[in-house]
């Protein structure tokens, strides 16, 4: 009976080389059908080969995990047979991850931790140990379990240096800097975890290092994070030009490669002819061979990826191995994102470096590589037009909201240019996808309605609709539970309370600022810090405490230039500080620092911010008696004042605008808590990738000059903060 399995598992061989899954699957399932028995052992390993087909090539969870367990009770009257045992534990505990079953997850993870417990010490035994631990972490994040998911990692940690596996040892220290990035306790914890990875890195072998791109990607993603997070951008532009350089040489070797395949091809097909001349045989037969030499050095898989039983991702189409980049070796067969979701992020990441200094060509460029990049995998994942997240299979949901997060995150950095650049309908029109796209995914993108409101209200104040914005802003913090966001959006509010101008709105705008104002000190980075001092300032400027207002706004603008190089916040804090130091009749300063902000909103496109130093400049002219400067500052004002006016008239005569402005936030139908659980985790440590600069649109202009510098309005209550 054992030559007729031999038989049945060959020929299961041949079909699936030639892409005929079902034939593989009856040959395999011939024998487990078969009223003689087999061996236990051999029937079990015939099942975990039809779950790794399963998982592999189709979304027919359910039929793999019915497979694996019952080889789980197969195993359990067998004594031996350890490398079975860690393999169905591993593929069942992923097959419970793929349908959202957590608990069962875990219960079947510690049951093969038991099993390597008492194994022994061997190699096989330790990396088995790293595979569940890893494994485990997953499954605890997705619970929220930060702390014992760390713990997890560090287990796996520990296995890998006792087997002196210095690229295993990156994979778990990795993998734990992204959990303290994920749950920020506190900044020794994240700074430890990230020196932690310097070190390890540094212990690898330069060879080694080049051949781990899987590892350098993660390890570079991770450290722009951090910095981005504690707002260390100069530090952080150097991982960012070492990962696009990377992504550059990656896509040139991908490139070549397809030549050399296309070469093959034709070699192949003048080979086959039947008239072909002896002497061009020869000479066609000897070139094969060496294209086909350079292609197999190339793209000859590792001996991880031929030895692995496991599929590296579940529920898609197979990938080849030079379209992965793998973390860890087998049996843990770590792989954080896809190569296309990773190169979508190396995108992301550009644009919002480029996106606060203006580079708006680069960012346009970007944006279009990454959602064009987004738009082909969703397609291949079953996602066309029209369709909705209840029909999407369930092992296909966690890769899915790693698509449609990239693809929010690149929209909203898009809305965010498209005001800037006062292109206030081609913001409309990426805002209202990023709503459809939400309308169509509310589970997989819940972490995204927070930003859409803040949106809204970002192109309410844009377009002048001051009162709408403050609503928006309200509902943005509400929707949210990070306390970075929540202040954001309570600053950006009062600066919309700001710019209505009555006495009962700038009351309410102090009540906002206060408690950020308060507590701007606890934030991590100079963020939060920046955005209230910038507020604070505006306010005491409308309440005539001008020695103030220029202290608060000195220190807003020597954060912003030091740490986040955001030019467009930059020239808003220059165009307040050139008002104040007008009004305090310093017009040398004034006129300098008038001048810089006008370079900065013209660089940016920003025409609101144009128009508001221009009227701060006439004024200037009128008071020193510059009337040729004056007629022409005027001139120019006017120019840019009616410029404005029309993208005014045209956004609100969209049939977009009502819709994004009007003061209702919808109701959205989620999936059940366990199918939330699944859209929202994910088997490579979450779907939030956590991207701290996204959320981060700049403090937005009032698009009405007097409502900023009306130092005439009758004089309000100076509340302190």
């Amino acid at each position: 009976m054992e030559a007729v399995a031999e038989g049945l598992w060959r020929l299961a061989d041949y079909h699936e080389k030639k892409g005929e899954l079902g034939k593989a699957i009856k040959c395999l399932e011939a024998i487990c059908q078969s009223s003689v028995s087999f061996f236990p052992v051999v029937e079990v390993k015939t099942r975990l080969r039809i779950a790794t087909l399963l998982l592999t090539h189709s979304h027919n969870v359910n039929h793999a995990k019915s497979h694996l367990e019952r080889s789980q009770l197969l195993l359990k009257s067998i004594p031996s047979c350890f490398e079975l045992k860690c393999r169905a534990y591993s593929l069942l505990s992923q097959c419970y991850h793929l349908v959202g079953a957590i608990p069962p997850q875990k219960q079947i993870l510690y049951k093969g931790l038991d099993l390597t417990n008492s194994a022994g010490h061997e190699l096989s035994v330790k990396l088995w140990s790293c595979n569940f631990n890893s494994q485990l972490a997953n499954a605890l994040i997705i619970e929220g379990d930060y702390q014992n998911s760390i713990a997890a990692l560090e287990s796996g940690y520990i296995f890998s240096v006792e087997i002196c596996y210095p690229e295993l040892q990156m994979f778990f220290a990795t993998s734990i800097l992204h959990v303290h990035l994920m749950q920020w306790y506190d900044d020794n914890s994240v700074e430890q975890a990230v020196n932690k990875c310097d070190e390890v890195w540094e212990s690898i072998e330069p060879e080694k290092r080049q051949q781990s791109v899987g590892l350098l990607f993660y390890n570079e993603l991770l450290h722009i994070f951090y910095r981005l997070r504690i707002c260390d951008y100069k530090n952080a532009a150097q991982h960012l030009d070492k990962l696009d350089a990377a992504m550059k040489a990656d896509l040139q070797q991908t490139q070549y490669i397809e030549d050399l395949t296309k070469e093959m091809n034709a070699l192949n097909q003048s080979l086959s002819r039947s008239d072909l001349h002896y002497k061009d045989r020869l000479a066609l037969t000897e070139k094969h061979a060496q294209v086909r030499s350079q292609l197999r050095s190339m793209t000859e898989p590792t001996s991880v990826s031929k030895e692995s039983l496991e599929p590296g991702q579940f529920g898609n189409m197979r990938r080849k191995s030079r379209d992965k980049l793998e973390l860890a070796p087998y049996p843990i067969d770590g792989e954080w994102l896809p190569k296309s979701a990773v190169y979508a992020l190396v995108d992301l990441m550009v644009v919002i470096f480029s996106r606060p200094k203006g580079l708006f060509k680069e960012c346009a460029k970007r944006i279009q590589s990454g959602m064009l990049t987004i738009q082909e995998e969703l397609v291949k994942l079953g996602i066309t037009d029209g369709m909705r997240e209840v029909s999407l299979q369930h092992s296909a949901i966690w890769m899915a909201g790693v698509y449609l997060m990239l693809l929010m995150q690149l929209l909203e950095n898009k809305v965010a240019i498209e005001l800037t650049r006062s292109e206030f309908v081609e913001a409309q029109e990426a805002l209202v996808q990023m709503k459809n796209w939400f309308v169509r995914f509310p589970t997989i993108l819940q972490a995204c309605e927070s930003m859409i409101e803040m949106l809204r209200g970002q192109y309410s104040h844009y377009v002048g609709c001051y009162h709408e914005a403050t609503f928006h802003y309200i509902e943005a913090a509400k929707l949210s539970e990070s306390k970075s966001i929540q202040a954001m959006c309570r600053v950006y509010a009062a600066v919309s309370y700001i710019c209505i101008g009555d006495a009962e709105s700038s009351t309410q705008a102090l009540d906002l600022i206060g408690p950020v104002y308060r507590m701007m000190d606890s934030f991590v980075g100079v963020r939060e810090k920046t955005s209230v001092l910038f507020a604070y300032g505006l306010l005491l400027m409308k309440q005539h405490d001008l020695q103030e207002a220029r202290n608060r706004l000195a220190k807003g603008l020597q954060l912003t230039h030091n740490h986040l190089g955001n030019l467009q916040l930059v020239a808003q804090y220059l165009t307040i500080l050139g008002s104040l130091a007008l009004a305090l009749h310093d017009t040398v300063q004034a006129r300098e620092i008038l001048r810089s902000s006008l370079t900065l909103a013209k660089k940016l496109y920003d025409i609101p911010t144009q128009i508001w130093v221009l009227s701060v400049l006439t004024t200037l002219y009128q008071e020193l008696g510059e009337k040729g400067n004056e007629m022409e500052n005027a001139e120019y004002q006017s120019k840019k004042a009616d410029d404005l006016q029309k993208r005014l008239v045209d956004a609100h005569s969209s049939i977009h605008h009502i819709d994004l402005i009007e003061k209702v936030r919808r109701e959205i139908q989620q999936l059940k808590e366990v199918d939330m659980k699944r859209a929202i985790g994910g088997p490579s440590l979450g779907v939030n990738l956590d991207i701290p600069e996204s959320i981060g649109v700049s403090v937005s202009l009032p698009t009405s000059s007097l409502k900023l510098m009306d130092m005439d309005t009758g004089r309000r209550g100076k509340r302190k903060l």
